[in-house]
């Protein structure tokens, strides 16, 4: 375990001894590193950090701004500890309901657990939909700069198959038992911009939620039927500005992403969609992150805005959000 994150944090001297007060040795060192597993709702960001960190000595670190608060965890789709096959989760479900935690929060938290984790030998691995929480640890702080060398892992599916795949989904999740999960905490004075209550699926209950019990069956089926609806087309319109955000922040950083199509995953079913997103997710990222720990010439680092890189993105998102919202 210690050979394997010493390997990647060797100290490298320099090749001119500099006089006077300065410390140049951040200059000099080479940087610890971090992964991020980016995406929209419903991609398999989880999985797939999951999946990174049974291959590496690996901790994960939520960056969704919703799962970060205990409870709704149906709502919230929060990975479950069979799920995580135990590997250890930070930011994840810590904080109160009904209180807030800002990009700044997640910088100074995620900024301590990436320590705690690389003191314990291991690579932190970062894994939300939330990419203002990632921009403002990798653009607004420049001790992170300093320090890190980043390997940023887009996993990506068609949008008309994304949103069908939420949509059943979101049914899934009815099943489970969302309604009643929303219903426990349903207050007719909740403010619905701050908390957990800014989740996908408990503003669109209100207006059901209020009226159930003065509505006749046939009605409140109704009621019910259109919620839901609402909250399949609102977690669509998410993953869509999802998007539209990591192309902003491509074209604005020139960041190195590695492009992972899980499309063809999402069209098959059972067996074959497990095959599949072995060879088209789990061994194509396994194999970049390990080339990204080991092979200094494939770094994929946090380039200066003046930095050009010759990349182009494998899809203009925009274009395609723009037609699956027509």
């Amino acid at each position: 375990m210690k050979v394997f994150m010493s390997a990647c944090k060797q100290a490298v001297q320099p090749l001119v001894n500099f006089q006077g007060g300065f410390n140049l040795e951040p200059f000099f060192r080479r940087k610890d590193k971090v992964v991020f597993v980016m995406g929209a709702t419903g991609t398999g960001k989880s999985r797939l950090a999951i999946d990174l960190a049974t291959r590496f000595p690996a901790e994960i670190i939520n960056s969704d701004k919703i799962q970060v608060h205990k409870g709704l965890d149906i709502v919230t789709n929060k990975v479950t500890e069979e799920e995580c096959h135990g590997v250890p989760h930070h930011l994840l479900g810590i904080i109160e309901p009904n209180a807030n935690f800002t990009s700044a929060d997640f910088r100074n938290q995620a900024s301590l657990a990436i320590e705690s984790i690389l003191s314990r030998d291991r690579l932190p691995i970062i894994a939300g939909g939330s990419n203002s929480y990632i921009e403002a640890l990798v653009n607004d702080d420049a001790d992170f700069q300093l320090r890190y060398e980043c390997c940023f892992l887009w996993v990506d599916v068609s949008l008309p198959v994304l949103h069908s795949f939420v949509s059943k989904r979101v049914d899934r999740m009815v099943e489970l038992g969302l309604v009643e999960e929303v219903r426990r905490m349903f207050d007719p004075q909740a403010d619905y911009t701050s908390g957990i209550r800014r989740a996908i699926g408990v503003p669109e209950l209100d207006q059901f939620l209020r009226a159930e019990s003065i509505l006749d069956d046939k009605t409140r089926v109704k009621f019910l039927e259109a919620a839901i609806e609402k909250v399949k087309e609102n977690t669509c319109k998410l993953a869509c500005r999802q998007l539209q955000k990591i192309q902003r922040l491509y074209n604005q950083w020139k960041w190195s992403m590695h492009h992972i199509d899980a499309t063809e995953v999402f069209l098959k079913r059972g067996e074959e969609a497990e095959q599949a997103w072995d060879k088209l997710v789990t061994r194509p990222s396994t194999s970049m992150v390990r080339q990204f720990l080991y092979d200094e010439d494939c770094v994929a680092t946090i380039l200066p805005p003046e930095t050009t890189i010759i990349a182009t993105p494998p899809v203009s998102i925009a274009a395609a959000v723009a037609a699956a919202t027509r």
